[in-house]
């Protein structure tokens, strides 16, 4: 079993069932019949709320233990998903095809990082929002979640390629509070980026 599936094998859901705090406070950008990918989606808490809100979402995962969660928890809220078994390190990014693609505390290695900007860049129809939260290199002090190795981790430079093609509707670099689940509670240092790809 990989590290996600071990992580995600129990019925608690880890990082709660509710959406991440920052997806919620853009539901003005979600609308009904919108395409959406979640990528790095775990347990599918984002992806159940989008839709939820009536947006056709696509969710990525690596652990299926994560996929079949979020189905549940879809079923349970009365809603679709259509989940994908996808390894990020070798995605196979369609062009063009999403109003919306959201990444919510996903951590890679520096080179999948890299692979995911180009991607999110690749799939991402003209117009369409990247909506990002993530634990900032800062966030080793707090130890309230997230990834203990610095590299797993974001500095703003990590946005800087996307920030050069999109236009940046918001940034943040700095602490929130935030009680998602058992894995991710009190003060975090977290970055924060939505830009929009140029029509």
């Amino acid at each position: 079993m990989s590290t996600w599936d071990k992580r995600f094998n129990t019925d608690e859901y880890v990082y709660g069932e509710n959406p991440n705090a920052f997806v919620k406070q853009q539901a003005h950008l979600f609308k009904q019949g919108m395409r959406v990918l979640a990528i790095a989606e775990g347990e599918g808490r984002n992806a159940v709320w989008l839709a939820e809100q009536g947006v056709d979402v696509d969710m990525w995962d690596y652990s299926q233990v994560g996929l079949d969660k979020a189905n549940r928890l879809a079923k349970r809220s009365g809603v679709t998903l259509h989940t994908h078994l996808v390894d990020l390190v070798d995605a196979d990014w369609p062009e063009d095809a999403y109003d919306a693609i959201i990444c919510i505390y996903g951590h890679f290695p520096n080179h999948v990082k890299k692979s995911v900007v180009a991607g999110v860049n690749r799939a991402l129809k003209p117009g369409g929002y990247f909506v990002t939260e993530v634990y900032s290199e800062a966030q080793l002090a707090y130890g309230t979640g997230g990834p203990k190795q610095k590299e797993l981790l974001y500095t703003p430079a990590d946005f800087a390629s996307l920030m050069d093609s999109f236009k940046t509707i918001h940034f943040f670099d700095g602490t929130v509070e935030r009680h998602e689940g058992a894995l991710h509670n009190g003060e975090s240092a977290v970055l924060q980026y939505i830009g929009q790809k140029h029509h």
